[in-house]
């Protein structure tokens, strides 16, 4: 049994990088890289970012897939994936601190006007301009999850009043939870900043068309860090258009990298930054370490998703 690490990408951890850390968690572990596979019949799990059409055929005795992140749904929707190969996503306190940590900073700086004052600064303009009071803004968080939740708890303890929505009940001290699909419209009504972290699901795809994004209270700002596929970009660009949207603030997008020719780019209400809301994973790769000892020895994995639901 071997673990192979793959993440086809270029700007973050390198595989190698990873294979490291991963066999000074477990020593004897068979951890492999795309330069090292050897024999592709003996990787029995694979860590990987984005999961490759070709990897079932190439990996013949694959039993699990372990994403190096939270969403998983281009996994679970992967019709080539045999039904019989496992799926596990990672749940650490490391992206999810930093996750909140961008819900944080993109509301304090509506909240403070800093667009405002830096663009008066290159006009050598000095105009006072108060910033709005946290304990009277109200932040609405989509998704109480891992994520979610201590984006709720930080956003409390800042001084927002926070209200939560889930399609469970959830409860978290000193944010009021909301749950069901009626729920949902309410907490969009009320918010000044709204902050989703929805997994995707076929329940979450497209959530937000033209529709939804009608009944935001006007003037608020979207922010998403979820999943890309959770807004009709064609809608939200008209929502910010007719003023009903003042600003929104994307870390996902529907198609990564965003093309160039997507009007978001360009739109003056818009902020995007390249899906780095939670970039490290902190102690997470213990976790990927612990599954492949797992999976050897037949006990249950960690984080391991139901692909049925979709997480």
């Amino acid at each position: 049994m071997a673990l192979l690490i793959e993440t086809g990408l270029s700007d973050w951890m390198s595989d190698d990088e990873i294979a490291e850390e991963i066999r000074s968690l477990a020593p004897n572990a068979d951890v492999r890289t795309p330069d090292t596979i050897g024999d592709a019949s003996e990787i029995t799990m694979i860590a990987l970012v984005a999961l490759k059409d070709d990897h079932p055929s190439r990996l013949p005795n694959l039993q699990l897939v372990q994403k190096l992140g939270a969403g998983v749904e281009t996994i679970v929707s992967n019709p080539i994936l045999p039904s019989n190969v496992r799926i596990a996503r990672l749940k650490p306190d490391a992206p999810a601190q930093g996750i909140a940590e961008w819900f944080l900073a993109y509301i304090l700086r509506r909240q403070r006007h800093m667009a405002f004052h830096e663009s008066a600064q290159r006009r050598s303009e000095w105009i006072p301009k108060a910033p709005l009071f946290s304990p009277e803004t109200k932040v609405g968080v989509l998704g109480l999850g891992h994520i979610g939740a201590r984006t709720a708890e930080m956003l409390r303890a800042v001084g927002f009043q926070v209200i939560g929505w889930s399609r469970s009940p959830k409860s978290i001290e000193g944010v009021v939870c909301l749950h069901g699909e009626n729920a949902l419209t309410v907490l969009l009504g009320q918010c000044d900043h709204i902050c989703a972290i929805l997994p995707s699901t076929p329940l979450t795809s497209g959530l937000f068309d033209e529709e939804m994004l009608s009944k935001i209270n006007p003037g608020s700002q979207l922010l998403n860090a979820g999943r890309g596929d959770l807004i009709d970009e064609i809608a939200l660009v008209t929502a910010l258009n007719n003023g009903n949207l003042s600003h929104a603030v994307l870390d996902v997008t529907s198609e990564e990298p965003l093309p160039a020719s997507s009007p978001l780019w360009r739109h003056p209400n818009v902020t995007i930054t390249p899906h780095v809301s939670g970039w490290h994973l902190g102690e997470a790769l213990a976790d990927v370490a612990e599954n492949f000892q797992r999976l050897s020895s037949g006990k249950p994995i960690l984080h391991e998703v139901d692909r049925e639901r979709g997480y």
